[in-house]
């Protein structure tokens, strides 16, 4: 049994580590790192600094860059112009007028010579020869000849893609999972479909097959797991599912997507939230409204913004500025609390709040950016 009990108090101290995070912050000039206490765990030190990826935080020195670790030691030293972050183990950094890709030891990894190079995500990067774009994959090696005229953003592992005025989807090896034969198509590959326009007629793609949604005039990305997605007709909003059949029919002035089985709708110019019966269960009270987040808060706005829980119920006074996350930690634009915390501006700067609507360490900052894991 102590055996037991020491390898199950070992397993959730390994799980703290990995679940470790801190937010770059600025004060009186300088940019540090907090942890989820809101205490220091790098001193405000550095005149510019960007958050966590990988293990590595860049940071200016004597008008140099390099990227720390998570001591705030410079684990790759600042001989660089300019910097991007890690994404994939791989950086973008400039020196001597040339772009190059690092690894986070700082090893440089050989490509092929580009008119342009994009940061990794999802394992792959852009990469351009003359008109076209293909993908590199980490070892430096092309995944995908040039072959699209555009291939936008990964999300879940898929892209759309471009050929002329038409638009597809590949995933991170290249692989079409959509055809190139739409007009329109949505950037967010998700179990129950992606919206598409084919021959002027909006519908969703699941499953390999093509379902219009009747007379839908725009059509938005499906939201985590919900099976409902958000459509416009006639200048009014409704919910469809899969079939691309109305499950809500068309009669809010706004909305935006279900989480947690609520989504947010207007009515004239107040905001309040339906259950997925088309019940208004939150009633319309808000100058604006988002999508809860998962731990059952969502920002609503008055003169400014703040929380409410599933109930209604004010978590947070309507008295701050919300801001999204970085698309590209997350995966797509989060408002509101992420991971137990909420980014928020007041008069008096930038801070978090947690669930029990206390501010993290009682203290607001000159800059504030998200909590991201640096393990």
């Amino acid at each position: 049994m102590k055996t037991l009990a020491f390898l199950l108090v070992l397993l959730i101290n390994s799980s703290t580590l990995l679940a470790q995070e801190y937010a770059l912050v600025r004060e009186n000039g300088k940019f540090g790192f907090i942890d989820k206490t809101g205490a220091y765990v790098i001193e405000p030190q550095f005149d510019k600094a960007d958050s966590f990826s990988d293990g590595r935080a860049a940071a200016l020195q004597d008008d140099k860059w390099g990227y720390i670790d998570i001591s705030g030691k410079f684990a790759i030293q600042p001989e660089y112009d300019r910097v991007k972050m890690f994404n994939s183990g791989l950086a973008l950094v400039l020196k001597d007028d040339q772009w190059r890709y690092i690894d986070t030891s700082g090893k440089e990894i050989k490509t092929p010579a580009s008119e342009k190079y994009y940061d990794f995500e999802e394992g792959v990067a852009l990469f351009r020869s003359g008109e076209k774009i293909g993908l590199l994959g980490t070892d430096g090696q092309l995944i995908l000849e040039p072959t699209y005229d555009a291939i936008k953003k990964f999300r879940n592992g898929h892209a759309k893609v471009s050929k002329g005025e038409l638009w597809g989807m590949i995933n991170t090896s290249g692989k079409v999972v959509i055809p190139v034969e739409y007009e329109e198509i949505g950037n967010t590959y998700k179990e129950a479909g992606v919206y598409g326009k084919k021959d002027g007629t909006f519908g969703i793609i699941h499953n390999g097959s093509f379902n219009p949604i009747d007379n839908a005039d725009k059509v938005y990305n499906f939201h985590g797991d919900s099976k409902l997605t958000y459509a416009s007709r006639s200048k009014k909003t409704g919910f469809v599912n899969s079939k691309g059949e109305w499950v809500l029919e068309p009669k809010y002035d706004k909305a935006r997507a279900f989480s947690l089985g609520l989504a947010p709708v207007a009515i004239g110019k107040k905001w309040g939230y339906i259950n997925e019966k088309g019940e208004m269960v939150i009633e319309p009270q808000f100058r604006d409204a988002e999508v809860f987040s998962t731990n059952g808060f969502a920002p609503v706005k008055d003169k400014a913004w703040g929380f409410i829980n599933t109930s209604g119920k004010v978590i947070i006074p309507m008295e701050y500025g919300i801001s999204g996350n970085f698309a590209f930690l997350k995966g797509s634009e989060e408002k509101g609390f992420v991971n137990g915390l909420a980014r928020v501006k007041s008069k008096k700067g930038w801070g978090y709040f947690n669930e029990q609507g206390q501010l993290l360490g009682d203290k607001w900052f000159q800059n504030a950016e998200p909590f991201v894991s640096v393990k």
